[in-house]
């Protein structure tokens, strides 16, 4: 059975910063995970002593906090700074940029729109720099039956998918007598993405590599499922099914933003491995 991976895939560029910021810091705790990917959160901790905390509580008896690469709600960072701890930033540019959006199109008098998933921790940030009530959107759908007003701003989660984004800008474009467009979606998303497309299209089985919590990997499990129908989303390779393989030519490989190289090549070995 023959393994292409995809042409682009894995850590982009601000994970990979972030990573980099952590091994740097040692001894430090980051306020929620610095990125969405288990193995690695382990491998910073055993290596370097870098952890997570979930609650600000749980960082009272750390000198050192790195924000992680989603960024963290306005106030939250505020309340950090005036600790009086040592406050490292590992925020990925990417996501500080509809931050700012937000912040000066709000204060401008805009309603902010938000195209990603509320709940996410990128969102959730992006959404307290506003200063008016955002909306926060995942479909053209959630628009509908909306009072929208005379004129928008809309942003995107770094990680979605651009097509859908356009969907929705047509939309307001159609609907609002005055729309300010920023394509905040990362260009490494987009990279990886067109490639898992066009992988999955050759492919008999695709394997995406990466964090089940982690929005850009389950993007591209949607991506690779839109051709491929054996697509699967693991973490490591222990989740590898031999069945999974039978009567397989081709094994197209991508793997999410957050994905070090280390695990994925682990993963590449245990498929060369497998014999059916």
């Amino acid at each position: 059975m023959e393994i292409k991976l995809a042409e682009n895939y894995g850590f982009c560029f601000g994970v990979k910063r972030a990573i980099e910021i952590a091994e740097e810091s040692k001894n430090a705790s980051t306020y929620g995970p610095l990125i969405h990917n288990r193995e690695e959160i382990n491998r910073l901790e055993e290596n370097f002593n870098v952890v997570t905390s979930h609650e600000i509580d749980e960082l009272k008896n750390t000198d050192k906090v790195i924000i992680r690469t989603h960024g963290i709600v306005k106030d939250e960072l505020k309340t950090l700074k005036e600790s009086g701890k040592e406050i490292i930033d590992a925020t990925c540019p990417f996501v500080t940029k509809p931050q700012e959006i937000a912040q000066d199109m709000s204060a401008q008098g805009y309603k902010v729109i938000i195209f990603g998933d509320e709940n996410h921790p990128e969102v959730k940030g992006v959404k307290s720099y506003a200063s008016n009530t955002p909306i926060v959107v995942m479909c053209v759908e959630d628009l509908k039956d909306r009072y929208l007003g005379p004129k928008v701003a809309v942003v995107s989660q770094t990680t979605r998918k651009i097509k859908e984004f356009l969907k929705i800008t047509n939309y307001l474009i159609e609907n609002v007598k005055e729309v300010r467009i920023f394509n905040t979606i990362c260009n490494a998303t987009f990279e990886n993405q067109e490639a898992a497309f066009n992988l999955s299209k050759e492919a008999d089985i695709m394997i995406v590599i990466g964090g089940k919590n982690s929005s850009n990997t389950k993007q591209l499990l949607s991506i690779a499922l839109q051709n491929c129908d054996d697509s699967y989303l693991i973490e490591t390779e222990k989740e590898l099914m031999l069945e999974w393989f039978k009567d397989k030519k081709l094994c197209g490989i991508t793997a999410g933003a957050s994905t070090p190289d280390w695990i994925i090549q682990k993963i590449i070995e245990s498929i060369r491995n497998i014999s059916v």
